[in-house]
């Protein structure tokens, strides 16, 4: 039987089945315990909703590769996922919830033990952030319809796309061999038909990154492109990467 009080982590990063989501969307109108535990979450995973891109801690680069070399590739197009690909099992699941409310409870404490100390209520919720933003990127590759795609960096290097539709995201590794002059960033494009819209820009001068690009799944095609620092309306040709995702 579902423990639904034990549900709000994984809820929160989409790593609950249909039946799940439905038990616990019913029962957080009822708990009031669960809904604050809830909206504090939701308040924590939002710090990593924006489109910056930051360089990745070396452990977390080299695990995102490591799980993404375990990820089946992208099938023949001829070829659909097998049905008997694996999804998550519920124990990974309850383990990134988890992992999840762990973090949330570090960081609700240095709350209350350090209530006047602003800074270390902060350097808190950026840690709570980034163990979320790590638990995210195991979701979406853990997804049992993920897809990985790589493709060549002009001037050397390689992206990896790893994509699920599930997930309605993406994780998306950039690792150049040259990196931008000072003043030029990398700049990532979610291509739909001929529109590109922006999905991020990287740090001037930084040449390798690790990110979530929500919504990506949906694109036709990730561009990657050299922009001055800050990044640009519009991307500026010739493109130094592309993926096709269909």
């Amino acid at each position: 039987m579902i423990d639904v009080h034990s549900l709000v982590g994984a809820y929160v990063l989409d790593a609950v089945d249909d039946l799940e989501r439905v038990a616990f969307e019913r029962h957080v109108t009822e708990c009031e315990s669960c809904r604050l535990e809830l909206d504090e979450l939701r308040e924590t995973s939002a710090r990593m909703a924006d489109s910056t891109w930051s360089v990745p801690p070396p452990r977390l680069r080299t695990e995102v590769m490591a799980a993404i070399g375990r990820t089946r590739q992208l099938p023949p197009a001829e070829s659909a996922a097998p049905a008997t690909q694996a999804r998550p099992s519920r124990v990974r699941r309850l383990t990134l919830a988890a992992a999840a409310a762990l973090v949330l409870a570090a960081g609700t404490g240095t709350t209350v033990y350090a209530i006047q100390d602003q800074r270390v209520r902060d350097q808190s919720a950026v840690a709570a952030a980034a163990q979320l933003r790590e638990a995210r990127i195991q979701a979406i590759l853990a997804a049992p319809d993920v897809l990985v795609r790589t493709s060549s960096v002009r001037g050397g290097g390689k992206v990896t796309v790893a994509s699920s539709a599930a997930r309605n995201a993406a994780v998306v590794s950039l690792g150049a061999d040259h990196a931008p002059g000072a003043g030029q960033a990398f700049q990532m494009w979610s291509i739909h038909g001929t529109t590109p819209t922006d999905a991020g820009v990287m740090a001037a001068g930084q040449g390798s990154a690790v990110t979530i690009v929500e919504g990506l799944p949906s694109s036709d095609a990730l561009g990657v492109t050299l922009e001055p620092a800050g990044g640009s309306a519009e991307p500026t040709l010739p493109l130094y990467a592309q993926i096709s995702l269909k």
